[in-house]
């Protein structure tokens, strides 16, 4: 890998996503403050590839809105469906668009939030340090229902990837399986996608088909492992979904924690991937933290608070509030029962003048506080 990353990451977002349920596209659905392939292109653009390269199905769609919004630095590409589909038709799609891409590319699914760029490097470091023609992710599932898995010969090495209908019994018992992300030589990757052939039973043709093919032409496969299941999963619905919002959360609120955040019960707390909270901060339970909310130190927030897009100034203290894109200044106190609507300021200690019921003294409610901001102004 250069000093700029891999030559390109191909992030695949043309599904579908049915199973879903939802009018939304199935890989904008957020995921602690951001959908979920937001967090995949983040991930993708800590490399600091050469190209970011998104897979779409229409160019006027959400996820083409989204992209040209959020990261308009990736390159969109349509995968037309001409009696084909499927992750390797996809990739062709990219092949005959942009052409041949020289270097190291990696290909990545829209709806593997919580994949971590610390494993993406490793997946890229692994692949070039092989010299490999292709580098296949993999993990060990607790229970690998469903996934392709690892087929390793006599010396350890990669043999094939067996989808699980067309796995035997001996062969479905091996717990090693297939993320379907891999790290590929752009030259031979464009050369190989094209043989892809379409699965039988579907029509589609499948991306894992090419390390096989690699293979057989007598190019090495190697492997990268992940040791964190939870990383290379898919999120296909809305149980799944929650439980990568858990997990996302976790992951936050210990960062938090590691910095000298006070969080009483991380199990009733949930923050955004935008919120930022300054080490000496105390977050008491059922609070949530939306938007680009920022905690100063020394702030109490909670319990039951629901902040969005509002700054707490350092020492002051929230309770059983509700405060969007407002301002509360360093020692105030706000709550019980407050409700700051965008816009208001809750002036700090320093601007009292004495009074038992001055400009920091709890609000009772929301016209209050909406007082408060025009004695102030």
């Amino acid at each position: 890998m250069t000093a700029h990353g891999p030559a390109a990451v191909i992030v695949l977002a043309a599904g579908e996503g049915t199973r879903m349920r939802t009018a939304t596209p199935k890989m904008l659905n957020e995921v602690c403050g951001r959908p979920m392939l937001g967090h995949v292109l983040a991930a993708a653009s800590d490399l600091r590839p050469q190209r970011l390269i998104l897979v779409v199905s229409d160019l006027r769609g959400q996820v083409a809105g989204y992209a040209r919004e959020h990261w308009p630095e990736a390159d969109l590409v349509v995968q037309e469906r001409r009696g084909s589909w499927g992750t390797g038709h996809a990739v062709r799609m990219v092949v005959e668009s942009v052409g041949v891409i020289h270097g190291t590319v990696i290909v990545l699914f829209s709806d593997t939030p919580m994949l971590r760029s610390t494993t993406l490097a490793r997946l890229a470091a692994e692949h070039e340090a092989a010299g490999a023609a292709v580098t296949v992710l993999t993990s060990q599932a607790p229970d690998p229902t469903g996934y392709g898995r690892i087929i390793r010969n006599e010396d350890g090495q990669v043999s094939g990837i067996v989808e699980e209908a067309d796995a035997t019994e001996e062969q479905r018992a091996l717990a090693e399986i297939s993320s379907g992300m891999f790290a590929f030589d752009g030259e031979l990757l464009a050369d190989a996608v094209k043989r892809v052939p379409p699965a039988r039973a579907t029509g589609e043709e499948y991306l894992t088909e090419v390390p096989a093919i690699l293979r057989a032409d007598g190019h090495l496969v190697g492997s990268a492992f992940c040791p964190d299941f939870d990383e290379i999963q898919g999120v296909n619905d809305q149980a799944q979904l929650a439980r990568a919002r858990r997990v996302l959360n976790e992951r936050l609120l210990a960062c938090c924690m590691a910095a000298g955040v006070t969080i009483v019960d991380p199990a009733s707390t949930w923050i955004g991937v935008d919120v930022r909270i300054e080490p000496g901060a105390r977050i008491c339970p059922a609070t949530q933290l939306e938007g680009r909310t920022v905690i100063g130190a020394g702030a109490t927030v909670g319990p039951g608070c629901l902040l969005r897009d509002t700054t707490v100034g350092a020492g002051a203290r929230v309770l059983q509030a509700v405060c969007e894109e407002a301002v509360i200044e360093a020692g105030a106190m706000v709550g019980p029962f407050a409700h700051l609507r965008a816009g208001c300021r809750a002036p700090g200690s320093s601007s009292q003048q004495g009074s038992e019921r001055g400009p920091s003294a709890h609000p009772p409610s929301a016209a209050s506080a909406s007082t408060w901001q025009r004695k102030e102004s």
